[in-house]
């Protein structure tokens, strides 16, 4: 079962060069503890929502860009055993962080779907969404649903991730990114495309397809954050990669 480190970062326009070679060194040293990929993605077609969005959730300031990224993981022992080494690598002390990591938001998730194989993708959807913990299986039926009729129209791979470790945080977090409400789970998906013109083809006719009319949505739609990114760097790592 995949587990999924999910990042949500603002990092300034500037430093996006710098930014692309500390995550070429931070990927070479979660590689070395088991994980079995890394991506990050830069905001490109990032809306403003009335509620809750991309842009609040990581407090972002004038000049910057938020990016979406994960690292995936063969299930969260691995996970949990690379988190407690890395904080004793000596590699991470030479580790420069061109963004402010106070106001980044992470958590784990459970990979509870997963729809699709391996793939490069030139484009990624990113959502946010708050969803009720007793309704789980019914979202997860959803999110299965939704992915066959997504991968029909030119989708790669689509993911759903269960919020599993979601620490709270001093000043930005997961919760707060998507309002969260007692009895609810905050769950970190995508779906990978293999260009923006595929992608921006494929939600028309999502949109049109019948299988999508008429569908309850078991969770609050008005406070799930989505936007389009665009991979800067997407390494598959580990045994086999």
């Amino acid at each position: 079962m995949t587990y999924i480190d999910g990042f949500v970062t603002p990092v300034p326009h500037g430093n996006r060069a710098a930014y692309e070679a500390h995550v070429a060194k931070a990927a070479a040293i979660f590689a070395d503890l088991g994980a079995t990929r890394l991506v990050e993605c830069w905001g490109d077609d990032v809306p403003a929502g009335q509620h809750t969005d991309f842009a609040r959730s990581v407090a972002l300031q004038e000049g910057e860009d938020v990016l979406f990224s994960w690292i995936e993981y063969p299930d969260r022992a691995t996970r949990d055993a690379a988190g407690a080494a890395m904080m004793a690598d000596p590699r991470m002390a030479d580790l420069d962080m061109p963004f402010d990591g106070k106001r980044m938001i992470y958590g784990g998730f459970d990979g509870a779907m997963v729809s699709g194989d391996d793939a490069t993708p030139g484009y990624v959807d990113g959502c946010l969404t708050p969803v009720a913990a007793a309704d789980r299986d019914a979202y997860l039926a959803f999110a299965a649903e939704s992915a066959r009729v997504f991968r029909d129209h030119g989708a790669l791979r689509v993911v759903e991730g269960w919020g599993d470790d979601v620490p709270p945080g001093t000043r930005t977090d997961y919760a707060r990114a998507v309002d969260l409400q007692p009895g609810e789970v905050a769950c970190y998906s995508w779906i990978e495309w293999p260009s923006k013109d595929a992608r921006n083809a494929g939600w028309q006719a999502v949109m049109a397809d019948p299988r999508m009319a008429d569908r309850a949505m078991p969770f609050d739609g008005k406070r799930m954050i989505y936007g389009g990114f665009t991979p800067i760097f997407d390494r598959s790592m580990g045994a086999g990669a």
